[in-house]
């Protein structure tokens, strides 16, 4: 029984602390949570929505994440086990340095994202593995949805369904419709610096690289449809690469309304998705961050957003020298999980893996040291959790 402590308090962060009280009124994984950010009424607002609904009680702080010496105090001073990263890719570093020095375990959603050159990758992560081997800790990176359970798919995948592994298409789908012309359903500014980076996939041992959303194909999603599909690049493909030496080509997907391209496309031709400062009226300041506080927060969305999302992977490869095919894959409906969690789909599929990850972590149930990421893990007691909490799979051979 672990003492958990979550940072940061959006949409994600309503849904993996509801989550983990759960799991803590069942006697599983933690016995105390506390929740921090910088903005504490943020965290109370959680907490009282959790106290209201389960009757469990949770504490709350203020703290900076981009500050490793405070998130060390904070956790020294309430002996916090482990901690689970729910704030900004951009403090992933000060968050992973505040483990290393106080000892305990760490699990983020989303690779470290350098906030004034727009690159994503696990380079600075990996790079902090023999220090958290010294430090006798565990670094648990990626355990959001996608990044996270489609790299589980996978682990479950080689570990159960194939011998070789050759190709694998992570394909993500939003079907919700919130009502607003143009709005992103998390943070506006790495949405944006994401959607609007070029594309990049791994073939035949070289990365490849395309403009942003030129390629792109349809692909008939369970229970939604027929959906225009874009290849972008994500995290997940750099670590799958690594840890599965037998992939020939791997591929990242993700569907967008027409409406959202058009407004992201105009955004991007007249300069508000540039991430360094301009001089404005004599202020400077960064446009996509300007644009942020125009946006509809994505954190109000979730009473607004009908549909469902499905994210998964094809995969193909060799079984018992045959070829073979499949699709696993998570559907899951907006209005449910709001009904639940106050919280659309898209912080749900984020949230509850996040959740589930912390609790093997805290149980020991995945246990190693250094910084991993999860298809280095069995996959089947987190399939079984995804069943278990909320997100249920299927497998199709196709």
């Amino acid at each position: 029984m672990k003492h958990l402590l979550i940072i940061g308090a959006g949409g994600v962060s309503r849904v993996a602390t509801f989550k983990a009280a759960v799991a803590m009124k069942n006697n599983d994984g933690f016995n105390k949570i506390t929740l921090a950010s910088r903005t504490k009424s943020k965290c109370d607002e959680i907490a009282n929505f959790i106290f209201e609904r389960l009757g469990v009680s949770i504490n709350t702080a203020s703290i900076n994440a981009d500050d490793s010496a405070q998130v060390a105090s904070l956790i020294e001073k309430i002996g916090a086990d482990l901690l689970l990263n729910l704030a900004l890719p951009y403090q992933d570093l000060s968050l992973m340095d505040a483990c290393e020095k106080t000892k305990i375990s760490y699990i983020d959603t989303a690779n470290y994202e350098h906030p004034d050159t727009a690159k994503f990758e696990y380079k600075e992560q990996w790079a902090k593995n023999e220090a958290f081997k010294n430090a006798g800790i565990l670094g648990l990176l990626g355990s959001g949805f996608d990044p996270g359970v489609t790299n589980v798919f996978c682990a479950y995948a080689k570990q159960n369904l194939f011998d070789e592994i050759y190709e694998i298409d992570i394909l993500d789908c939003n079907a919700g419709d919130h009502g607003y012309a143009f709005a992103t359903n998390f943070n506006p500014e790495i949405n944006l610096r994401e959607v609007s980076a070029k594309g990049r996939y791994y073939k035949d041992g070289k990365w490849i690289e395309t403009e942003p959303l030129s390629e792109h194909f349809s692909w008939d999603y369970p229970k939604i449809g027929p959906k225009e599909s874009y290849l972008m690049y994500h995290e997940e493909l750099e670590s799958l690469v690594k840890n599965i030496p037998s992939l020939r080509q791997i591929r990242f997907f993700m569907t967008f309304g027409e409406s959202y391209l058009r407004h992201m496309r105009c955004l991007e031709n007249v300069g508000m998705l540039r991430i360094d400062e301009v001089e404005h009226n004599g202020v400077k300041i960064v446009p996509i961050q300007f644009l942020k506080t125009l946006l509809p927060d994505p954190a109000s969305l979730g009473a607004r957003t009908k549909g469902k999302t499905n994210i998964g992977c094809v995969i193909s490869g060799v079984y018992k020298n045959k070829a073979r095919k499949v699709y696993i894959y998570n559907v899951c409906d907006h209005e449910e999980c709001f009904k639940e969690t106050n919280a659309q789909a898209v912080s749900y599929t984020t949230g509850v893996p996040a959740m589930i990850g912390a609790k093997l972590v805290a149980k020991g149930v995945w246990s190693a040291l250094g910084v991993k990421n999860m298809e280095e893990f069995d996959a089947k007691p987190f399939m079984d959790e995804l069943n278990q909490n909320g997100l249920p799979w299927e497998i199709i051979e196709l």
